[in-house]
């Protein structure tokens, strides 16, 4: 297994739900595809180190930062930020070293909730990396970088269902009804994923606003996106529901919206004889090509999408009238600046012409 792209410990946490309080240690591991965070407390290193020991035949490269007698973590902030520190340094030291034997083993990954290598134990690895991810996805939340990777892996959910949800419409349109299933399946499991990263990346950002760790702008932007997020996510669920509801009426022989509108237009047109044209007041707008396989709900996600790229167009427009009117203001502001100076050319040509007829006069008197 490569080792982690990056290891830290960037915040800590004091925990407080049993008799007596601990410290808890945020492990933030970056690796290529994504980013989750390990919560663990300074006796969960204490045992990784005696068991990296015992399995590898060696210490780590790095000393684990000693325990203090003393002082606790609890009650002194210079002695968690001096042992965080040492914490930091003694994980990076078994990451980034060029000896792998202390990475290889199952200590370390069972540590860090890490997938094994082997095939023995891979279900129970890959079910305690599944646990360290859901636990910890709220405290990952609470680093300004981890978030911005949830915030991505959010999108990525968000993206595959709706992929999904094109593909369930392709294969109802195909009548493949496992494959729509099968499709539509995928796409409740993406939004419920997507549900709770904006949950956590909600939690998150009131965290990191209570700790000061992000200015007031940032903020206002990352809420701006979780806004714009939970639109997505609850346009795609209800065109998920929607879809849903349609395809078990049809399953249980029910009339669709579709059937019904095509049976009461072919009573009202056998009633209406050879009357075709002509207004008809209430009659519902023709369908595009946008709006032919959409129902109600997607109908009003289109039109929402389509009044934000308008507002967006607006606000283009009226940047383009700033700029043109600026234009013109500087361009007034010149003409005036070019009369005036026209105004004191006229002024001084009048005041030459006066002292030469002066000039003239006394010639002619001598």
């Amino acid at each position: 297994m490569a080792p982690p792209a990056e290891i830290s410990i960037p915040s800590t946490i004091l925990s407080t739900g049993e008799a007596k309080p601990y410290t808890l240690y945020n492990i933030t591991l970056r690796l290529p595809l994504r980013s989750f965070v390990v919560q663990k407390r300074y006796s969960d290193f204490a045992t990784l180190h005696q068991s990296l020991a015992e399995q590898v035949g060696a210490p780590p490269p790095k000393p684990l930062p000693g325990k203090s007698w003393f002082k606790s973590t609890v009650s002194s902030p210079d002695l968690t930020e001096q042992r965080r520190q040492g914490l930091e340094a003694y994980l990076r030291a078994i990451a980034e070293s060029p000896d792998r034997r202390w990475r290889d083993t199952s200590a370390w990954r069972s540590f860090l909730n890490l997938p094994s290598t082997g095939g023995g134990g891979s279900t129970s690895n890959s079910a305690a990396s599944a646990h360290g991810l859901i636990t910890s996805g709220r405290a990952g939340a609470a680093d300004p970088t981890t978030w911005l990777d949830l915030h991505r892996e959010m999108k990525s959910n968000l993206h595959e269902a709706r992929l999904s949800l094109s593909r369930r419409d392709a294969a109802a349109e195909n009548n493949n009804s496992t494959a729509a299933a099968e499709a539509g399946a995928a796409a409740k499991r993406a939004l419920v994923k997507a549900g709770t990263l904006i949950g956590n990346l909600t939690a998150g950002l009131r965290t990191m606003q209570e700790k000061g760790a992000l200015g007031d702008g940032e903020l206002r932007r990352r809420r701006d996106l979780l806004a714009s997020a939970r639109v997505d996510r609850e346009g795609l669920e209800r065109l998920s529901n929607s879809m849903s509801q349609n395809g078990r009426a049809a399953r249980e022989g029910w009339a669709s919206s579709g059937d019904k509108a095509a049976l009461l237009g072919g009573a009202a047109g056998s009633s209406s004889g050879a009357r075709t044209g002509g207004r008809v007041l209430g009659a519902p707008l023709p369908e595009t090509e946008r709006t032919r396989e959409l129902d109600n709900d997607g109908v009003v996600l289109l039109q929402r999408q389509m009044m934000s790229e308008q507002d967006e167009q607006v606000n283009t427009l009226a940047a383009i009238v700033r700029r043109q009117k600026e234009m013109g203001l500087q361009i007034n502001d010149e003409v005036e600046a070019q009369t005036k100076m026209l105004d004191r050319v006229n002024e001084d040509a009048d005041r030459v012409g006066g002292k030469i007829k002066v000039a003239n006069r006394r010639i002619g008197k001598f």
